[in-house]
Order: structure tokens, then sequence, then C-alpha cells
């Protein structure tokens, strides 16, 4: 991988990770039609960064919500829901459960299976559009809901549904606030990607070494800093009900790269 290919995939990642329009599906197009070549161990560790960053963005961005869920409710400004802790707990355990137990599985629908991806963002394409068209919501975010936003959270590991787009999605299509639904879509998913990391650091899954750290670092700051625009930009636009928007630019990618693929390929 040259550093121009870790800057394109670092943005790539930091911008789809929060708009609602599938990372890894763009980054299964975007290697697709850059042809990366890297080992499974160099993607891997690559992949583990790119998670990093945007979840440090998210983090950034939603510091102070993070502050307010660790303190008492009495003492909370900003997220005031109660058991939030145990929301979070319950929404990360479905994805847990897949990516455990069905790893192999679901490696299958990556890679050279690009199909499944064009579909899964025309799927990706519905939901947000269908979400835009819902209005109206007051409600808050109960244990129901927080777990129907993890169930929409296992279902976005395959690569063409947006993770944002189907949480967002399933808490405002189950009648959650907008602007409650996004904040807890991006910040139920940061447990995951750090136990992630956690997990393949301890079984030696990923390892840094050997690795060209200005790849690393390029890719990591492309990521970190895109991320933390398209996180702010993405709050607002959830608030505004502009998310149509991104289910016309879905189908356009389906069929921009379906033209591309005749011709080409």
């Amino acid at each position: 991988m040259t550093w121009i290919e870790a800057l394109l995939l670092g943005i790539v990642q930091g911008l789809t990770e929060f708009l609602p329009i599938s990372s890894s599906g763009h980054l299964e197009l975007a290697n697709f039609i850059l042809g990366t070549e890297m080992t499974q161990h160099e993607a891997l560790s690559y992949t583990v960064v790119l998670h990093c960053a945007t979840a440090l963005s998210t983090m950034l961005v939603l510091r102070k919500d993070l502050t307010d869920i660790l303190l008492p409710l009495k003492y909370r400004r900003v997220f005031t829901e109660k058991h939030i802790l145990v929301k979070i707990f319950l929404s990360t355990v479905p994805a847990g459960v897949v990516g455990l137990f069905f790893e192999k599985e679901l490696s299958y629908f990556f890679g050279k299976n690009i199909g499944f991806t064009v579909f899964f963002l025309l799927i990706t394409a519905l939901l947000l559009y269908l979400t835009d068209m819902r209005s109206g919501n007051t409600k808050g975010l109960g244990m129901g809901s927080a777990l129907l936003m993890g169930f929409a959270q296992a279902i976005a590991l395959l690569p063409g549904i947006s993770r944002s787009g189907s949480t967002i999605a399933a808490g405002v299509l189950g009648g959650v606030r907008r602007d409650l639904a996004a904040k807890f879509s991006f910040i139920m998913v940061l447990p995951l990607i750090f136990g992630k990391i956690v997990l393949d650091c301890l079984s030696g899954e990923i390892a840094f070494y050997g690795l060209d750290l200005q790849i690393l670092l390029t890719g990591f700051f492309a990521a970190f800093i895109s991320g933390y625009f398209a996180c702010r930009f993405m709050l607002v636009v959830v608030q505004r009900q502009k998310l149509r928007y991104f289910s016309l630019y879905c189908i356009l990618v389906v069929v921009g790269f379906l033209i591309y693929s005749n011709l080409y390929l």
C-alpha cells in the first residue's frame, strides 16, 4: 500500500463511519477500484488503526455526553437517559455474539464478493428513505429500543449495510427522538471497537511490527480528521431529516459501480 492509498482509504473510513453510507461497503469498493494489495495481517492491522481513529473522533465530538454518562443521573447536564450504561451493554450484545461466533461466515461477504456489497447498499438506501419519512418522534431511549438498535448494529456487520444508518433508522422508526438516536448510535459502537482491538491484540492476530509507520499514521490522521467533521455534520443532518439525500447517494453509487464494472472489468 502506498501513502496515497492510505490517505484515500483513511478519508473514506472517516467519512463513511458516520455518514449513513456504509464504511465497510465503501472500503470494499475503494479497495476493489484502487486494486490495493495487502496481506491479511496488513489489512487487519490497518483496519484496526482506522477504527481506532474514528472511535477517538467520536469521543472528541461527544465528550460532554460521554462525561455525563459516567455521572449519577442528578449531576448530568446533557445525556439524561436513565440506566444508560445498561442500555449501552444491551446494544452491544447482538453484534458481539455475531462477531464472536460467526466471523468466518461473515468473511464470505467480503473480498471478491462485491455483488453482496452492491445489494446491501440498496437496502441501506431503503432504510434511510423510510427513516426520513418518520416524523414526530418524542420518545426517550428504552431498553427495547436499545436492543433493537443493537440488532441493527449486528446486521450492519455485512458490507454495504451502514452501521450508523441502520442503527439510527432502528431508533427513529422505533419512536426514539432523532438527536438521541444519533448520539446513541455513535456511542454504542465504542465498546465493540475497543473490545475487538483488545481481543485481537491479546490473540496475536494483529501486531504492528514490520508495518510502515508512515502508512499507519497517514491513515490514522486522515480517518480521525475526516471522522471528526463527519460526526458533527451527521448530528445536524439527522435532526433536519436530510437522510433521503444519502439514500439517493447510495443508489447512485450502485448505478455508478455497475456502469464502471461493465466498462472496465
